[in-house]
């Protein structure tokens, strides 16, 4: 069983920055690809980000809408992914979830298996 807790979100004014961060509890933490979503009240889960497991060469990805102003990253010593914010927008205020899957990365939500509880990102205008 896979654990994910998020840290990091706020509120913040447009523009500014922020890092969430997603701990998981899993032996073999760098065997899973681990992604960011976001979802909106009455709206879809979307994607974020996802990063490959490192045994497939750590490689990112990011939806159009955040492309040049958030990154994704993994530390697998500390068993930690990270999503560096800038340039923040009032439309990126919603909930964040990290999530994992093992193997291949994939932006489809429904085959991540393992979900964190969410982190509130507010930016205000």
């Amino acid at each position: 069983q896979v654990q994910l807790v998020e840290s990091g979100g706020g509120l913040v004014q447009a523009g500014d920055s922020l890092r969430l961060s997603c701990a998981a509890s899993v032996l073999t933490f760098s065997s899973y690809a681990m992604g960011w979503f976001r979802q909106a009240p009455g709206k879809e889960r979307e994607f974020v980000a996802a990063i490959t497991s490192s045994w497939s060469g750590a490689y990112t990805y990011y939806a159009d809408s955040v492309k040049g102003r958030f990154t994704i990253s993994r530390d697998n010593a500390k068993k930690m992914v990270y999503l560096q914010m800038n340039s923040l927008k009032p439309e990126d205020t919603t909930i964040y979830y990290c999530a994992a899957k093992p193997g291949i990365y994939s932006s489809d939500y429904s085959l991540y298996d393992y979900w964190g509880q969410g982190t509130q990102v507010t930016v205000s205008s």
